[in-house]
């Protein structure tokens, strides 16, 4: 599926979410028993952990639609470039959508962390790493802004990681875009669809 059909499928099923209208598409035991011999999401979502943010629901799609990749503050490491490569090389996935939320509770962490010029405990650290260029750029600003500051960071480390994913954005065979979920409304925006 080319990329700008897989937005407009997004879009499709955000509205249907939003507006309380959901499908439940491809969701049937027929849907299952066919998956399990291959798969072909038309879209891989590089999203936050947060349980009120479950891309299959807020894009109202079915088993074999999404390839998720979820981690808190949807920050990018190397198993999560792996598996967003693997389903680009292997799966012929066109379209990669990394996904913030307001109110996250992991840029907030880090936004806190920073500001104290403390450390955060554990490996909650290697998240607060992760995500402190987008604090250092918006430090003046509001959280929400540098929410968005971390997504088009995580985009902009996918559109230019090598050697799979460059090449393929270069050329246009896939495009990385970033997006914005609401917690008030449901509603996606989408932040950058070059």
């Amino acid at each position: 599926m080319a990329p700008a059909e897989a937005i407009s499928k997004l879009k499709e099923g955000n509205g249907r979410y939003t507006n309380g209208n959901l499908q439940h598409p491809g969701q049937t035991a027929e849907r299952r028993t066919e998956l399990a011999k291959t798969q072909h999401p038309f879209a891989a979502i590089v999203s936050c952990s947060d349980s009120r943010v479950p891309p299959e629901i807020v894009f109202d799609q079915g088993l074999g639609d999404l390839f998720v990749v979820r981690v808190a503050g949807n920050v990018i490491n190397d198993e999560g470039l792996g598996s967003v490569e693997y389903t680009v090389d292997h799966l012929g996935t066109r379209l990669i959508l990394v996904l913030g939320h307001q109110s996250c509770g992991a840029v907030k962490a880090a936004r806190e962390t920073i500001a104290a010029k403390g450390k955060a405990p554990g490996h909650i650290e290697s998240l607060v790493t992760a995500i402190k260029p987008a604090v250092e750029a918006t430090a003046k600003d509001d959280l929400e802004t540098t929410v968005k500051a971390n997504v088009k960071n995580v985009v902009q480390a996918l559109r230019s990681s090598t050697p799979i994913l460059k090449a393929k954005v270069d050329s246009g065979e896939i495009q990385v875009i970033g997006g914005y979920y609401s917690l008030d409304t449901g509603a996606v925006t989408f932040l950058d669809e070059k």
